[in-house]
Formats: C-alpha cells, structure tokens, sequence
C-alpha cells in the first residue's frame, strides 16, 4: 500500500496566528487519533503548503512534528532579475520540503502554460535542490462536458514527460485537480476521480511499471471529511490535495482522522 498523504494548501490566507494554531491542532489531534505519542511517527504524510511569508515559521512550528511544509510556487530560474519570484534553492534553504507545480489557479489567473510547468518541474530535479515536486494537472467543466479529460490530461504529462522522463517522477507527487468541482458546487464521484487516477497510473505505467505503481496520486478537488473516506479507498487515489478544509483545524483533523481508519482496516 502506497503511504496516503493528506496535504493543506492554504492558498492565499493565513496569519501568524493561524499557522501556529493550524500545525499544533492538526498535530495533537493526528497523535490523538492514532494513540501514538510524539515520538513515533504516523502512518501516513501531512503536508502543509503556507503563504510564503510563513513559510520559516511554519517550518518552525513543525519541527518535531510530524508534518512536512512546501511552498505553493516557485521560480524555474536559480536567481537573477525576476522581481517577486522566489527560487527553489532559498526555499530549500528555510526547509520547505515540497513545491506545488502548475496548481490550476496558476495555470488559469496566471497563465503558466504546459511548457512553463514542466520548466519548474524540472528545476526541482536539479541536485543542488532538495525540493520535491507536486504536480497538479486536471481538466476544466468545459473540458470534462466536450470529453476531453484524458487528452487534456495526457498532454499536461506529456509536457513534462518530454521535459525530465518518466524517471523524473521517482521522488514525485501528482495531484488530480478536477477544476470543474473546485469552489464550483459541482462534486465528483469516488469513481470518477478513480477512473482519472488509474488513467493518469496507467499511462506512467506503460513507459516504467515501477515508478507508475510506487508514485502517490493525490485527489485535489473539494476534500472533506465526509467523503475522504470514500475517496481514499479507491485504489489508486493515494490522498488529498485540500483546499479549504485545510483552513480549518476540525476539518483538516477530521480528514487525517478519516485516513486513520484506513490504515486501520488494512
């Protein structure tokens, strides 16, 4: 069984307080849930993705703990004139362990293209970078009524596959982020999202079995703690993607504690 990663991106929200209050709450309710004390490692993976300006402090606050902080961008280029841009070595550097790549609201508000993303990806390769990527790829409601999911979703991969191989997903994340049922009222099935993430396994798997069956794929679209469960269990969904319900220290314990019974049971 692949090791289920429940990952938060706060997006832009957040303050000083709330990142303290958010990783020491999802900590003593993960341990609670578990019975384990602080000294013994969970299951399974947190993940928080803060606003850059508290990334440091959420890496602080976690130390210890067992939850892992990624920034929500970064910059394909190692320094220069990129006003606003933040480079994966500095955030290597203050102990940011993840980066979201191509998140749908960059691709959308901020027009990163396949080709940009796939730049970005492979810049978290380079080997003087110990940041690992998170891939988000997914289809738009437009895309997903016209029937074209897989051919949207195969070419995001393609971009990448291109770029870095299918070797360049050894130590890699993929989200699945259905953007038709983010924030829209529209909510996809169990099964659809499986039917996605063994379409996305399925196609890694045909350029390197290995990699494809050991490769975490994350579900990114509107995860609660009533249908984490659910979702979970379907065979090749690996964990969540959480957006607003990482806001919140009841909603986003409440998934971690949906993931416990999981491991439970198996």
């Amino acid at each position: 069984m692949r090791r289920i990663i429940v990952a938060g991106n706060w997006k832009m929200h957040g303050s000083s307080e709330m990142t303290a209050d958010l990783i020491s709450g999802v900590a003593r309710r993960a341990f609670e849930a578990s019975r384990i004390s602080e000294q013994r490692e969970l299951g399974y993976d947190i993940l928080v993705f803060p606003p850059a300006p508290y990334l440091s402090q959420a890496v602080a606050n976690s130390d210890s703990l067992p939850i892992t902080v990624g920034a929500q961008n970064a910059s394909q280029f190692d320094s220069g004139a990129y006003t606003g841009e933040v480079s994966l070595a500095m955030l290597s550097e203050i102990g940011c362990e993840y980066v979201l790549i191509g998140h749908s609201e960059r691709r959308k508000l901020f027009n990163e293209t396949d080709d940009e993303v796939a730049e970005k990806f492979a810049a978290c390769l380079s080997e003087s970078v110990k940041v690992r990527p998170l891939l988000c790829i997914g289809e738009t409601l437009a895309e997903r009524q016209s029937g074209t999911t897989e051919a949207v979703i195969a070419a995001q991969l393609d971009a990448v596959i291109d770029k870095v191989g299918i070797t360049g997903f050894a130590d890699s994340v993929i989200a699945y982020e259905p953007v038709w049922a983010i924030g829209t009222g529209e909510t996809a099935s169990p099964e659809q999202a499986q039917d996605v993430h063994a379409f996305i396994r399925n196609k890694l798997d045909k350029l390197d079995a290995k990699i494809a069956q050991s490769l975490r794929i994350l579900y990114g679209g509107s995860v609660k703690p009533s249908n984490a469960h659910a979702l979970f269990v379907q065979k090749d969904i690996d964990g969540g993607l959480i957006g607003g319900a990482s806001l919140e220290v009841d909603d986003f314990a409440g998934i971690c504690e949906a993931v416990q019974k999981i491991i439970e049971k198996t």
